[in-house]
């Protein structure tokens, strides 16, 4: 079975919209987009580099493959698009975009049973990158393997949050985390089953 695998930029406050720059999403009227930019450090291009250094598949929302291909096609192999361009993307999307930005698959019909079909395949791992609307979905599917959570030392107050509203109640387990010179806290966990409460009275 393949894995399946996010990477999220997050503010300790657990908003995910627009890390990388105002033009990524500015919907709902937000004006902080770019504010993952100034915390960049070696140790978080290493982990990246360990994220990105091995086979994977792209499984991407639509929002944030078009922001992917007006990029990674045209950048330096040096910034790592090669494993980006080479991978193979399957895109979630209700309409029927345009994916000239290749290998790309438009998944058909329930996204969540379309994403568990091809976990069930042989090939890499496949990793989840952005894509928020995509991530609820996959959660509420019980599909994902594995979060790398990077919580960057900001407090925005609005915008798009990865455990928004309805999220479904869930243990996670830490696995590995570092923490870069900038205080990016970078974790790693996996699904460790149903919330369980308790009481210290």
């Amino acid at each position: 079975m393949r894995k399946l695998i996010t990477t999220t930029f997050l503010t300790l406050d657990g908003v995910m919209q627009a890390p990388g720059g105002p033009q990524e999403d500015d919907s709902g009227g937000f004006t902080y987009g770019g504010w993952s930019v100034n915390f960049w450090d070696d140790a978080m291009g290493t982990a990246m580099g360990q994220i990105m250094g091995k086979p994977f598949d792209l499984v991407l929302g639509r929002r944030t493959y078009e922001i992917f291909a007006s990029y990674w096609p045209n950048a330096p192999e040096e910034a790592g698009a090669k494993p980006l361009n080479d991978a193979t993307k399957y895109v979630a999307s209700h309409g029927q975009p345009s994916l000239d930005w290749g290998p790309s698959v438009l998944l058909e019909g329930d996204v969540a049973e379309a994403v568990n079909a091809l976990k069930q395949g042989d090939g890499p791992e496949m990793q989840v990158h952005g894509s928020g609307n995509l991530i609820q979905t996959l959660m509420r599917g019980n599909l994902i393997d594995e979060y790398h959570l990077w919580v960057f030392p900001v407090v925005i107050g609005s915008g798009k949050r990865l455990f928004a509203d309805g999220a479904i109640p869930a243990a996670l387990k830490l696995v590995d985390s570092q923490v870069a010179s900038t205080g990016v806290f970078i974790g790693t966990y996996e699904p460790a089953g149903e919330l369980v409460t308790g009481s210290f009275a």
